[in-house]
């Protein structure tokens, strides 16, 4: 059986058993459609450019903030304003001379940030207001802004160096930023500049994550304003006993490679601790805050809220999460509640808070529910999934949470009508919360969507437009309830083909299958429209989640625990055999699967152990070696290598690549400081060693996610002629 590629861009195939048609006259506009879809989708970064996000509303409700691009294909992210039911352009970074970044401007401390949030966009990308949302302060290319929201330009504000993550006190009377690793305070009217944390070593750094924090425990900020502006928490972190990982590009050789402080499975982390400064100088300039951090040596979360600092700790092996209220004058601490999990505790963003008269919100995990405590009581029924704490406003909690896995909705609990959810279709959605004014947020099957409600109205009373450009494909999806562990699941079809006479497809799975990320969801997300893009080119797309997926209870996500292979590939071998099942034009004699990162992993897994199942795989960005990934996620689930060596050998692919007999295609960045270039070069030689035929796609000036259109676009396409060609030969 040997692939032909027809100049309409669809597969079919010389075998007329299993021969894919087309009547061209009916797929011509599928084809021209498919044809253009790698390109768009490079050019939109993956349909993003575009949407309006990082939303921000004013306590008194009347305004709202947020990013968006001018288009489709425009990567320049400007600052709006919505007020009185009109948006307004507030920042053009082109007026300003900053950005994009064509002169390297950009700080590294910035880049490294940016890259920990895939954030692929240039202008403003980031900004913070005070507590009126009445002053806005953000960077560019290292320089410093402000912008007033009731009107007037944006002014520059001097820094003693380039600045990362400004963010003005609540009072608006200052800004406070990081440049060398220092925090600094700048007032905005005498312009006087203090410096209020200065690193002792070049391993020290004031008011920024480090490593582990950003990338894999959602805290993406180093330090929080007192209410009454007066004082600063800030974290301190020390990398001075962290393994460090020297990241290139081969492709520059006369570029010097980076030094980057990372942390794997087993190896000492970064040592952060916690102090309140004064801004003024009046009062003792530092007071540490005082916890077990031997025991305790994450810091998870911190706010600060009208009744003190609030803090977050984790033990190194996850198993017990602290909350802590902050004296602070002396920096003592007290255990207001303590979570503990055989397994692990779950951190639930935007967990722990305060009510206005001071009720803990906090999470509470049963085997089969998690549900949100807010004081005492337990406020949401069993089933009901929370997945976020979005905002406390007085004694009400808004938060997110799915009564089934495949959509995600915005819920409101209050002491007086108990809760309430506001979201009404299908999506993901997410909101954010002032004054009366409620910014509901997210994706729908049709796409995205920012509808901006009044207290006690159902109807939105406004919209925020999106001018992000619709993929060029329609997705098609059937969601799907499979096999005995009900997992969900979402079979793509093309739009040509006929389900009466059309013969069998190739089939092309298409997981992620890892913790935090679902893949069949009712919702127009950038991996559904290349689902239904690979479909056109003439496959029939399974996109299923199984155990360790969140959406369906602690119990669920814990099944992974201490093995992160067996049942991850078990249920996409399942979810398939009972896709077929229903069915018929599913071709089990030709089934490819494709993923990145965990989705890479479990890609090459299933040619590894499956080869009667699997006969062709693309395994992006594939962490081979567990021990070779960061302490905070992988000890997580597969706890400390010297303690459970086992669970690494058992979860990694090294050591299994004499068992190869099927079409693998290795795709990495080669400047990818999350998934290291060592997983896929150690594992390659590991295969040539054993004799066992397999490519390799390197991809120099690449890191976790590709940003290069060019590389994007052909990426895609790649992929499809070498599962093309690898299924014609099965």
């Amino acid at each position: 059986m040997t692939a032909v590629d027809d100049s309409s861009g669809l597969s079919r195939t010389t075998s007329a058993s299993s021969e894919v048609t087309s009547d061209h006259s009916a797929s011509a506009e599928a084809a021209s459609e498919a044809s253009a879809f790698p390109r768009r989708f490079a050019l939109t970064q993956r349909f993003s450019l575009g949407v309006p996000r990082r939303f921000g509303v004013s306590p008194d409700g009347h305004r709202v903030l947020f990013t968006r691009t001018g288009g489709g294909s425009d990567p320049v992210s400007r600052l709006w304003l919505y007020e009185d039911g009109a948006e307004r352009m507030i920042v053009d970074p082109a007026s300003l001379g900053g950005e994009p970044d064509s002169k390297g401007l950009v700080p590294e401390a910035e880049r490294a940030r940016r890259e920990r949030a895939r954030e692929h966009a240039t202008g403003v990308v980031a900004y913070a207001t005070d507590a009126a949302a009445r002053v806005v302060a953000f960077a560019l290319s290292g320089a410093l802004w402000a912008v007033r929201t009731d009107g007037g330009a944006p002014f520059p504000v001097p820094a003693a160096g380039p600045a990362v993550d400004p963010r003005p006190s609540p009072d608006g009377r200052y800004v406070a930023y990081v440049t060398g690793g220092a925090l600094h305070v700048v007032g905005l009217e005498d312009g006087k500049d203090r410096q209020l944390a200065a690193p002792e070593g070049p391993d020290v750094a004031y008011g920024l994550p480090e490593y582990v924090a950003s990338e894999s425990m959602g805290r993406t900020r180093g330090y929080w304003w007192a209410p009454d502006s007066r004082r600063i928490l800030v974290a301190r972190v020390d990398t001075s006993h962290v393994a460090r990982r020297y990241i290139s590009d081969p492709a520059h050789p006369e570029q010097a490679p980076r030094a980057v402080p990372y942390p794997s499975a087993g190896t000492a982390n970064a040592d952060v601790s916690l102090h309140i400064v004064a801004v003024d100088g009046s009062e003792a300039p530092q007071v540490e805050v005082g916890w077990d951090r031997a025991a305790y040596e994450y810091l998870v979360s911190a706010a600060w809220d009208g009744h003190g600092p609030l803090v977050g700790v984790q033990s190194r092996d996850q198993r017990t999460l602290r909350t802590l209220a902050v004296d602070e004058a002396t920096g003592a601490t007290e255990v207001l509640h303590e979570r503990t999990d055989a397994a692990w505790v779950e951190i639930v963003p935007g967990t722990p808070a305060r009510t206005a008269s001071g009720a803990l919100v906090l999470p509470e995990d049963t085997p089969g529910t998690r549900h949100l405590r807010v004081g005492g009581s337990t406020v949401t029924p069993s089933g009901l999934q929370v997945r976020e704490v979005v905002a406390v406003v007085g004694e009400e909690v808004w938060f997110t949470a799915s009564e089934e896995p495949t959509t995600t909705h915005v819920w409101r609990w209050g002491p007086e009508d108990g809760v309430r959810r506001l979201s009404g279709q299908p999506g993901v959605f997410t909101a954010v919360v002032g004054g009366g004014t409620v910014v509901l947020t997210g994706l729908t099957p049709d796409g995205p969507v920012a509808d901006v409600h009044e207290r006690g109205q159902d109807a939105p009373s406004g919209s925020i437009a999106s001018l992000g450009e619709d993929p060029v494909v329609t997705p098609r999806p059937e969601h799907l309830v499979l096999g005995e562990r009900e997992l969900r699941g979402a079979l793509y079809l093309p739009s040509w083909y006929d389900r009466d006479g059309g013969g069998k497809l190739p089939v092309l799975l298409c997981p992620y299958g890892g913790p935090s990320v679902q893949v069949a969801i009712q919702a127009r997300e950038w991996f559904v429209c290349v689902a239904q893009w690979f479909a056109e080119e003439g496959f029939a797309v399974l996109l299923a989640d199984g155990r360790g997926t969140p959406g369906r209870g602690p119990a669920w996500e814990k099944t992974v625990h201490g093995d992160q292979l067996t049942p991850v590939l078990e249920d996409q071998v399942d979810a398939l055999h009972a896709a077929a099942a229903r069915f018929p034009c599913l071709d089990l004699t030709r089934v490819a699967i494709r993923g990145w990162s965990f989705g890479g992993f479990l890609s090459a897994a299933a040619v590894l152990h499956r080869p009667d199942v699997f006969h062709a795989a693309v395994a992006g960005a594939a962490p081979t070696d567990q021990r070779l990934y960061d302490t905070h996620w992988k000890e997580r689930y597969l706890g400390h290598p010297q303690e459970t060596p086992d669970h690494y050998t058992r979860s990694s692919l090294v050591g299994s690549g004499h068992l190869l007999r099927r079409p693998l295609l290795l795709v990495q960045g080669l400047s990818d400081d999350n998934v290291a270039p060592a997983h896929t070069l150690r594992f390659s030689a590991e295969l040539l060693a054993a004799g066992k035929r397999h490519s390799v796609l390197p991809l120099p000036g690449a890191g976790h996610s590709v940003g290069d259109p060019a590389v994007r676009e052909n990426l895609l396409r790649f992929e499809r002629d070498f599962l093309r060609e690898a299924l014609g030969k099965a």
